[in-house]
């Protein structure tokens, strides 16, 4: 091997070294690669314009497009409304395949995120018991369809871009099926063993509340338990800020001075009992918006605020709303509220104002579970012909010549054409971390193809596999992939792990198509973390749940959901 080559697998391993430490930021490590191939002529500038507008990339964009619509249609409030109802076993049933098949054509999040309220509202089953078979259903249901994830489209994309002919909507359709049946078996049977969640009308363990104490206040000079701080029923006093220092554990003879920040947990929903205390200001109420009725929102992953502290975001001025109190699952907050960094599936309970539910921009950042709803959802003809039309336009690519690109493009238009769609949305909301993830992943495959890596690695793993048959090579493939999807996110181990699985194909000279369906259902196989999959955060969250919950419940789905579709990949696509 030359000096270029080796420096070309260098950049490789490298990417996946930086998608395990920047996990939160896939696409500026791809991005980053991209770059050095750039920079030292493995691709050039036509071949990254080239890949920007690969059509498999392009239908994703569209379809994320047509996402921003849909979450504003009546579809998914019309489908909470009849799943729970009846026995238990018919309501989880009838739950889990409403979800399967929604999430098979629209975003998973979005479906997951719809009916987290409905279900913890239920009274028929413990929300604790359906919360994380919700989001192993939204998983399921997307690798139905070649629409139903991300992953798949990304993978189609990378199929388009090696000169071959895209995958057809039901081309994952078989193989989905056997393994969703044979899951929900497991799911179903195994349901009873999640653990009970409180049933409370705003989840509460574990938010953070602030209140400050104001120099003329009557508490000055008295110690906590002199106050009455250690006799709140519903809220306990954690620690203390002071002067930009903690204080934790809060001790019972602690005195309060002026400027203290007292850090509360507990039951969000009482929060107005902290105003009777003289000279306490809440957090929320010194933006004048502390009112009785709370709204609860989960953080969307493309939000604008990620990454950004309550004041650096000027949170108040963007969304006419005041943090109330913030939730995180798996790591515990500490210290000033304004000052907390938001970070994806965090829960926010915001005092709003007036102007709140009229703001643009709450569906590109919030995910709205309880209080007040955005006033720009769908209505009348407009969402008939938004979800209907999103049909039609399935149905057309399916049953004619017509691709689903075309059908795309002109359905899109019709949106915008129509006002059920804004140029500004699109604009706001393009996904632009998906675009340089996929973008990235063709361009790296293009430079391991230019530099001749690809041929070596074919060629040396030929070698290698002698005695070995091309199964074993799947069953490697879909490991490694499943195992990388569970330490990074599904996207990026989908775009990581293609170039070698079609490579280790051409390699043993079989047909390519078995090692591409193994990449894409193992980089959506994610059952046992929390953090491998964006539903997964979401209910992790929402539920209460520890991690040791999805370890328990995700590894029997997680090995029935591998060998139903290692049994059923080489029966569906020969080898």
């Amino acid at each position: 091997m030359s000096a270029m080559q080796w420096l070309m697998l260098l950049i490789f391993f490298a990417t996946f070294v930086g998608l395990l430490k920047y996990q939160n930021h896939p696409e500026r490590v791809f991005a980053g690669a991209t770059l050095i191939c750039l920079a030292v002529s493995f691709v050039t500038s036509e071949d990254i314009l080239h890949n920007a507008v690969n059509p498999g990339l392009v239908t994703l964009l569209l379809l994320v497009f047509c996402s921003f619509t849909f979450e504003r249609t009546s579809i998914l409030r019309r489908l909470s409304g009849v799943m729970i109802n009846g026995s238990k076993f018919r309501s989880t049933l009838r739950t889990l395949a409403s979800t399967a098949i929604a999430s098979a054509l629209m975003s998973n999040t979005a479906v997951v995120a719809t009916l987290i309220g409905t279900i913890k509202k239920n009274n028929v089953i413990n929300p604790g018991k359906l919360l994380l078979p919700l989001s192993f259903a939204a998983i399921l249901g997307g690798t139905l369809t070649l629409v139903g994830t991300s992953t798949n489209l990304i993978v189609n994309s990378m199929l388009i871009e090696q000169g071959q002919a895209s995958l057809g909507f039901f081309d994952f359709t078989l193989v989905g099926a056997a393994a969703l049946v044979a899951c929900f078996l497991v799911i179903l049977f195994r349901a009873n063993s999640l653990p009970n969640m409180k049933e409370t009308k705003l989840v509460t363990k574990d938010y953070l509340l602030e209140a400050e104490v104001q120099p003329t206040s009557g508490m000055l000079g008295k110690t906590i338990e002199e106050n009455g701080l250690r006799n709140l029923d519903t809220l306990f006093l954690v620690e203390i800020v002071r002067r930009g220092r903690l204080i934790s554990p809060v001790a019972p003879d602690d005195v309060v001075i002026a400027g203290d920040k007292l850090i509360f947990t507990g039951d969000i929903t009482k929060v107005l009992i902290l105003q009777q205390f003289d000279g306490l200001t809440l957090f929320a109420e010194q933006d004048g918006l502390l009112r009785d009725n709370l709204t609860e929102v989960l953080i969307k992953p493309d939000s604008a605020v990620i990454g950004k502290s309550l004041k650096s975001a000027g949170f108040r001025a963007r969304f006419d709303a005041a943090v109330v109190a913030i939730r995180r699952e798996g790591e515990s907050l500490s210290g000033k509220l304004g000052d907390i960094v938001i970070q994806s599936g965090d829960f926010l309970v915001l005092a709003v104002g007036q102007d709140f539910a009229s703001r643009t921009n709450l569906s590109k950042n919030f995910f709205i579970l309880s209080g007040h709803k955005p006033a720009n959802m769908l209505s009348g003809w407009r969402d008939y012909m938004t979800i209907w039309g999103f049909f039609a336009v399935i149905a057309v690519s399916v049953f004619t010549s017509i691709s689903l690109l075309k059908c795309l493009i002109f359905y899109i238009a019709l949106l915008i054409m129509s006002d059920c769609l804004t140029v500004n949305e699109i604009k706001r909301r393009f996904p632009l971390e998906i675009w340089m993830i996929v973008l990235s992943a063709l361009t790296l495959a293009k430079a391991l193809e230019n530099t001749g890596i690809a041929t070596l690695l074919a060629g040396g793993l030929e070698s290698l596999m002698q005695g070995q048959s091309a199964y074993f090579a799947l069953v490697v493939i879909f490991l490694i992939t499943l195992i990388v999807t569970e330490l990074v996110t599904n996207n990026a181990a989908a775009a990581l792990v293609f170039p070698i699985a079609y490579n280790i194909a051409l390699g043993l000279g079989v047909d390519p198509m078995p090692f591409v369906m193994a990449v894409a259902f193992a980089a959506s196989g994610s059952f046992i973390s929390p953090f491998g999959y964006q539903t997964n955060v979401m209910v992790y969250s929402a539920g209460n749940y520890q991690l040791s919950d999805f370890i328990k419940f995700g590894i029997p789905v997680s090995i029935t959901y591998s060998l139903v579709v290692l049994v059923m990949i080489p029966l569906v696509f020969p080898f």
